[in-house]
């Protein structure tokens, strides 16, 4: 478990910058994976290759068949696993302590202005912390969330193609038999696994704690989306923003709006009657006129 430690360290970062069910996908990374593939998955597949015996002695053919039988070790391909869909997770963690670095930068630099030169700070190309607090706690939104979201595509798209790769390989479970025809074997040789039925076992345990993976990162995606857009909704019931008009409440702003549409369209009678009084008075400057 000694090679593992690295990685759960990087892993345990990312706790603090993910949301519930990222903590709950975590856990099952570390007990159900991790922990048992170093504390028993490791022992069962141990004789894998030494135990497996054909009928033969041709030279070649037992090396071949067991190749043949097992393209890649059950054991190599879930280390691969694990590393492949941890990846994505540890990108958007170099993402998160980038964006931290950046914001501390920013701070340090905003404390030797003061607030009458802040303005003279802003146009310099910092922009004002936005993602992280004082102590270093990460918001997910903006361009995190963006990011977030996409580890969680890579881990679904990381976590199916998986899954089809090993029923690909092996199917989903261990016959004791197995028959070979490959390649110095003479003739149709038949192969015996060690300890089948245990290994399947650990084959099934393996594809539903990826199944469960696979479900809590969808699960995930769902619940930021619906979270976004009810804050969306939220905000645009509430509240109308604008790049250079203040906050106003929805009630008030319809209000605004109605009598602004009610001023003009007196400024536009008052227009029109004094455009007709100052016809009028033409016309009857020139009646008196003709009348002289």
């Amino acid at each position: 478990m000694g090679e593992w430690d690295f990685l759960g360290r990087l892993l345990d970062k990312v706790q603090s910058h993910s949301t519930v069910i990222g903590k709950i996908w975590l856990t099952v990374l570390f007990v159900f994976r991790i922990l048992v593939l170093g504390a028993g998955a490791e022992r069962v597949w141990g004789d894998e290759q030494s135990d497996f015996v054909c009928n033969t002695e041709q030279p070649g053919c037992e090396n071949v068949c067991y190749d043949d039988a097992f393209p890649i070790s059950h054991i190599r391909f879930w280390v691969l696993q694990i590393i492949s869909v941890s990846t994505p997770t540890l990108v958007y963690l170099g993402h998160v302590l980038h964006v931290i670095h950046v914001e501390r930068k920013v701070r340090e630099k905003m404390k030797h202005f003061q607030d009458e030169k802040l303005s003279l700070f802003l146009p310099k190309g910092y922009k004002m912390p936005k993602y992280s607090s004082n102590d270093g706690k990460v918001r997910i939104r903006g361009r995190l969330l963006r990011s977030y979201i996409l580890s969680l595509f890579m881990k679904i798209l990381l976590e199916v193609g998986f899954i089809g790769g090993q029923y690909y390989l092996y199917g989903f479970t261990l016959h004791t038999r197995y028959v070979c025809s490959q390649f110095p074997c003479p003739h149709k040789v038949d192969c015996f696994l060690s300890r089948p039925t245990e290994k399947s076992i650990f084959i099934w345990f393996m594809l539903a704690v990826a199944c469960i993976s696979l479900t809590l990162n969808v699960v995930e995606v769902v619940y930021l989306n619906i979270k976004k857009v009810k804050e969306c909704l939220n905000r645009k019931r509430d509240y109308t923003i604008t790049a250079i008009t203040p906050v106003l409440e929805r009630r008030d702003f319809k209000d605004k709006v109605v009598q602004n549409w009610v001023n003009r369209e007196l400024e536009h009678q008052q227009k029109e009657l004094v455009t007709k009084s100052a016809a009028s008075e033409d016309n009857s400057a020139f009646m008196e006129e003709v009348q002289i």
